[in-house]
């Protein structure tokens, strides 16, 4: 098994609206070491949210959009007696947060012909009304969980 991880990296909180998960996401969109490009991106996808939803803090709809994309159980491969199994686990807070900002990430990113803030705040919005492109991978990771139910006897 596995040590504990002393020393996680703790993220500063923006400086805009003071949020450790909004900085952690920030951390996500960054590519090649651009954080000012990907701050810039990120705080003008919260403007389209603003402007889109009419709601004056588009961080709400960021937290519910990452709650709403987060999976509860995933399935991990366990070998036992020459044979691979996938035994569905419950999925640890820490996980659930990063497969969540993960997810939406590469679900923005997936979309071609529009600039990054505007398919951002689209997959935003939409995963906050439980639909779109993350929530349909989290469904599928359900699935597998619950097709695999069989199998729970074997988690660690």
């Amino acid at each position: 098994m596995r040590r504990k991880v002393k020393n996680r990296n703790i993220v500063e909180p923006d400086f805009v609206y003071n949020s450790q998960k909004l900085e952690k996401f920030i951390n996500y969109i960054m590519w090649n070491g651009k954080k000012e490009t990907a701050r810039k991106v990120m705080y003008s996808a919260f403007d389209v949210i603003k402007e889109k939803t009419g709601n004056s803090n588009p961080l709400e709809i960021f937290d519910l959009a990452l709650r709403n994309a987060g999976p509860m159980t995933e399935v991990r491969s366990k070998r036992i007696g020459g044979a691979n199994y996938q035994v569905p686990i419950e999925v640890r807070a820490e996980r659930r947060l990063a497969l969540a900002m993960r997810w939406i990430r590469d679900a923005a990113r997936g979309g071609k012909g529009r600039p990054m803030h505007l398919k951002l705040a689209d997959e935003l919005i939409s995963a906050s009304k439980n639909e779109g492109a993350a929530i349909k991978k989290k469904e599928d990771t359900h699935k597998m969980a619950e097709a695999n139910k069989a199998f729970a006897h074997f988690a660690w």
